[in-house]
């Protein structure tokens, strides 16, 4: 059921640039806008997030605890993978111009740039998008609660995570966008490709094999 909005109020608000409403900002090639019912006081359970990427760059795998997600791409491309929790299984969406993926609340997803100048837009339908960053999950749950429910050690845990930054939004971080080749057990890679080519056994974590 929807709000009760005075259409009569001098406040209420009708039209709203997204251009000047910024939520993230990695650098000028990727960052997101935001519009919801604190920027456009008439909205009635919908908002938006206007989502700006280069190839390769990944809005971080998480999960909106409040709304349901549809992703449209409007220029560019990306893949949107989001996991199904009843059948366990990942789902991998390529979409162009004109394509969308539907993500139902609550479901862990991501989005991966393809090429540069990628931009897409998600749309929520509640007042406000919240959200739960894979990142906050690594970096706010104690280590020795992760080390001891997946009997890890824990020095070992705190290292591997080091590199983590809380809200991290879109990912990687500048200082491990590398561009040298680095030789792998069937040749060489960069971080242009995927790292499970190349390392298909092996643990990744901030640029680096274990």
């Amino acid at each position: 059921m929807g709000k009760n909005i005075d259409y009569t109020s001098p406040n209420t608000q009708f039209a709203f640039d997204v251009n000047n409403s910024r939520s993230f900002t990695k650098d000028n090639q990727n960052y997101i806008n935001v519009l919801g019912v604190d920027q456009l006081n008439t909205l009635d359970n919908i908002s938006l997030l206007d989502i700006f990427l280069s190839k390769n760059n990944v809005i971080e795998p998480h999960y909106h605890q409040n709304a349901a997600e549809l992703v449209y791409c409007i220029s560019g491309s990306a893949v949107v993978s989001l996991l199904n929790p009843f059948t366990k299984k990942l789902h991998n969406y390529s979409i162009t111009p004109g394509q969308v993926v539907n993500i139902p609340r609550g479901w862990w997803h991501y989005e991966v740039a393809t090429v540069d100048q990628t931009h897409l837009l998600a749309i929520f339908n509640a007042p406000t998008p919240e959200v739960i960053l894979g990142s906050d999950l690594l970096t706010l749950t104690p280590a020795n609660i992760m080390a001891h429910t997946y009997c890890m050690d824990e020095d070992q845990w705190i290292k591997t995570i080091a590199p983590v930054q809380s809200s991290t939004f879109i990912g990687p971080p500048k200082e491990c966008e590398r561009t040298e080749h680095v030789q792998g057990p069937t040749g060489y890679y960069t971080p242009n490709q995927s790292y499970r080519q190349y390392y298909p056994d092996q643990r990744y974590s901030y640029g680096y094999y274990w």
